[in-house]
């Protein structure tokens, strides 16, 4: 266990104490426990081997200076100095002792002084706080120290050595892509674990009574266009990743196939891929689906004590007839498909219909929405929006020139633009203001004028009290 031990000098500006010490439980390989401060500073907290500790180097001069740190702290997954003074000292079985020797300066910058004790070997430091004490003398006693050091843990050997999270299956997608040549992972079973039955009451067969049991390996079967690779595992998924880290060191260096195969061929190849993950029974069920024939299962006969049931299913496809015998119902109906199936890859192939392409034709547009009468009825600045749409230009662009009267006598001026054109319009309120800048584009640009919309703008344009009744406001008069 490693202890500090508190001190008191006479120079101190504080009242004398009496000597204390504090255990510092080491509850694992990088923790180490820290006493309080004393005369009610702050204390500081446990320092942890993954975390290093920042700002260590103390800028306060001193006769002693501590000894630079390691540049390599800067990553959290370093061990700090008091961690690696921790390890060499469970190396040479002795223990790291620190002592706080003096504490001297105000309480907002206080300089503590630690001795760290290794064997017969002593260290100081300062710092601007107990911790930041301790590792510099922890930094000092590493650079400095003569014991025997421990050999550094090799760092662990990851089984996927591809940058990022890329799996090898991902990444040998993304090549068999490239090559034009799927990838298909097919389960082996393993070999079966041979059974050794002895006779246990005889004497001398206790290894053979008591076997270990031996760890279950997966196996898979990838195929990359041509080529076949094995893999093996503790899960199918390691199986996977050890058979695509395989196929990657062997394709990764070749060329890409240049020349594709035909189309009838690749279709064929591709069917065989897909029919091999399937069962021999739904193979002739879709056998039977394209051709349209009949397909049917009959158990005709069953056999043998309760125990060793042996059952006898017939398939009929079409003209073709088969049987299959098995200890299970389904047993025998999957040998039964098996058999059929033989026949069945004898039939000369479909013929390839060609569905004829449909074309249709675009209809003409009824309504034209540049003619000079379209949109009468409509509020100008939709109709102004849909005719420019429609021409495949730019929208209308609305600026608000000014705002002019007196408060409750506003009047506002909008401008619109369109390419080079540019027109503006006056009105009570923003809306109406705009309202008559599109009117007067569209006047300006050929159209008809929205004349419907003359009364509902004036009708806007009318203001009215609280009891419904229509306030005039007399037109400002200009002197001139």
């Amino acid at each position: 266990m490693a202890q500090v031990k508190m001190q008191t000098t006479a120079n101190l500006s504080v009242p004398p104490m009496s000597p204390m010490v504090l255990p510092l439980p080491v509850t694992a390989a990088n923790t180490l426990g820290l006493p309080s401060a004393m005369n009610g500073s702050i204390p500081e907290s446990a320092a942890s081997c993954s975390s290093p500790t920042a700002g260590l180097a103390d800028p306060a001069p001193s006769s002693n200076p501590p000894a630079p740190l390691q540049d390599n702290m800067a990553n959290p997954k370093e061990k700090t100095p008091m961690c690696l003074v921790n390890e060499l000292a469970r190396f040479n079985r002795i223990q790291p002792q620190y002592k706080l020797l003096n504490e001297r300066g105000p309480a907002h910058a206080k300089m503590f002084t630690v001795q760290l004790t290794l064997g017969e070997q002593t260290w100081e430091a300062e710092g601007s706080s107990i911790k930041k004490a301790q590792h510099a003398a922890a930094s000092k006693a590493l650079n400095e120290t003569t014991l025997p050091k421990p050999t550094p843990r090799p760092p662990k050997n990851n089984i996927n050595n591809n940058p990022g999270s890329i799996t090898p299956t991902v990444e040998l997608n993304g090549l068999a892509m490239k090559r034009g040549e799927p990838a298909i992972y097919r389960p082996l079973d393993p070999k079966p674990i041979p059974n050794y039955r002895a006779n246990y009451n005889f004497r001398g067969m206790y290894n053979q009574r008591y076997h270990c049991p031996v760890p279950k390996i997966f196996y898979v079967q990838l195929t990359v266009g041509n080529s076949e690779f094995f893999g093996e595992g503790k899960t199918r998924q390691a199986a996977r990743h050890n058979a695509a880290m395989k196929a990657l060191q062997a394709l990764q260096n070749e060329p890409i196939p240049e020349k594709l195969p035909q189309n009838g061929e690749a279709g064929k190849e591709t069917e065989e891929d897909k029919d091999a993950n399937k069962s021999e029974i739904s193979v002739v069920f879709e056998i039977a689906l394209k051709r349209n024939i009949p397909v049917s299962f009959e158990v005709i006969k069953e056999s043998g004590p309760p125990h060793m049931k042996s059952f006898v299913t017939r398939v009929t496809v079409g003209e073709f007839t088969a049987e299959g015998e098995g200890n299970s119902k389904k047993l025998s109906k999957k040998r039964a498909a098996m058999s059929v199936l033989q026949e069945l890859k004898k039939l000369p192939p479909l013929p390839v219909i060609e569905k004829p392409k449909l074309y249709f034709k675009k209809r003409p547009k009824t309504i034209l929405k540049t003619g000079p009468e379209y949109g009468q009825g409509m509020n100008p600045i939709s109709r102004l929006a849909q005719i420019q749409q429609a021409k495949k230009e730019k929208e209308p662009e609305y600026v608000l020139l000014s705002e002019r009267g007196m408060p409750r006598r506003r009047e506002f001026v909008m401008q619109v633009k369109i390419g080079n054109e540019i027109t503006t319009g006056t009105g009570p309120n923003k809306k109406i203001a705009k309202r008559n800048a599109a009117e007067a584009m569209l006047l300006q640009l050929g159209y008809k004028a929205s004349t419907p919309l003359q009364d509902q703008t004036e009708k806007l344009g009318e203001n009215k009290s609280w009891n419904g009744q229509n306030v005039g406001f007399p037109e400002p008069t200009s002197s001139i």
